[in-house]
C-alpha cells in the first residue's frame, strides 16, 4: 500500500490535486510561466517517486526469483 501511496500517489497529488492552486499562482521561474515549472518539476518528481519505490520495496524482489 505504501509503495502505492509514494509511486502513484504523490505524483497525482502534486499534478492533478495541487493544478488550481498552480494555476492561480501569476509567478515566474526562470522567465517561464510557474505552470509549466510545476509540471516540468513533477516530470523529474514523479521518476524520483519511481525510484524511491524500487529501492525501498522492488530491489530484491528478483534476488528472491533466482534463487527459487
Amino acid at each position: 500500500m505504501l509503495k502505492l501511496l509514494i509511486g502513484l500517489g504523490l505524483p497525482y497529488i502534486g499534478v492533478i490535486g495541487m493544478l488550481p492552486w498552480v494555476a492561480s499562482v501569476e509567478r515566474f521561474v526562470l522567465g517561464v510561466p510557474f505552470i509549466y515549472a510545476w509540471i516540468f518539476a513533477w516530470f523529474v518528481l514523479t521518476s524520483g517517486c519511481m525510484l524511491a519505490c524500487w529501492l525501498l520495496f522492488d530491489r530484491h524482489a528478483g534476488d528472491a526469483a533466482h534463487e527459487a
